[in-house]
């Protein structure tokens, strides 16, 4: 008999990915970061598996895009230093518990290991979407801190982007993030400051698929 697939929905209802992801974020709030739970997880796997759907690519590896972006984060549990490699050691584990087939897994934990800018690279379509659909998550609800007088510039950032919309142009082959900002809560240079090698690698995952990525800021191209 021919073995169910993991899907997304398998991986959200497994109580130990929802333990550690409630104990990742708790640990990233504590810390003092915009929010890296649910919400992120959530909004990362589907616009990556829609990367992966609009771009034409398989289905299952569209598939295995969402997976990878629901648990690329896990890692923050043990510690932010590092969070990536632990991420995909944890998603290995997790995911051979639950009999993925090795070749899949390979590729979910070497996206999960190269979505930094620091150290990632798009090593694969998969690492490809989930770079571009992680870094594209930035809106004023990931704000935690409840005080807005203590706000760090990346609280400032987030919190003044009041629409922020990932749009896929086929016809222009462009992968286009476009945000409606408040400035009097962050100018757009604080924006560049702390996102400018976000979108520099962005711009390589997009060019593994022989798109451009563009940032749109209030309707004007950055």
């Amino acid at each position: 008999m021919q073995q169910d697939r993991i899907t997304l929905d398998v991986i959200r209802r497994n109580p130990k990915v929802k333990t550690y992801m409630e104990a990742a974020n708790n640990q990233m709030k504590a810390l003092g970061y915009t929010e890296h739970g649910f919400r992120h997880a959530g909004i990362v796997a589907e616009t990556a598996q829609n990367i992966m759907t609009d771009l034409g690519q398989d289905p299952r590896h569209a598939e295995l895009a969402a997976i990878s972006g629901f648990m690329h984060d896990i890692g923050n549990a043990v510690s932010r230093q590092g969070h990536t490699d632990t991420a995909a050691l944890m998603a290995f584990t997790l995911l051979n518990e639950m009999d993925m087939p090795a070749n899949e897994i390979a590729l979910v934990i070497a996206a999960i290991g190269n979505h930094e800018e620091e150290i990632g690279a798009p090593v694969s379509s998969i690492s490809a979407a989930l770079i571009i659909a992680d870094k594209s998550d930035v809106h004023h609800s990931r704000v935690q801190n409840q005080n807005p007088l203590t706000f760090d510039i990346h609280d400032r950032v987030n919190f003044s982007v009041q629409r922020s919309k990932l749009r896929v142009d086929t016809d222009n082959k462009s992968i286009n993030l476009e945000l409606n900002t408040d400035e009097k809560s962050a100018s757009v240079m604080e924006y560049f400051e702390i996102f400018l090698s976000r979108m520099l690698i962005c711009r390589r995952a997009a060019d593994y698929f022989g798109y451009k990525f563009k940032l749109v800021i209030n309707g004007v191209d950055m």
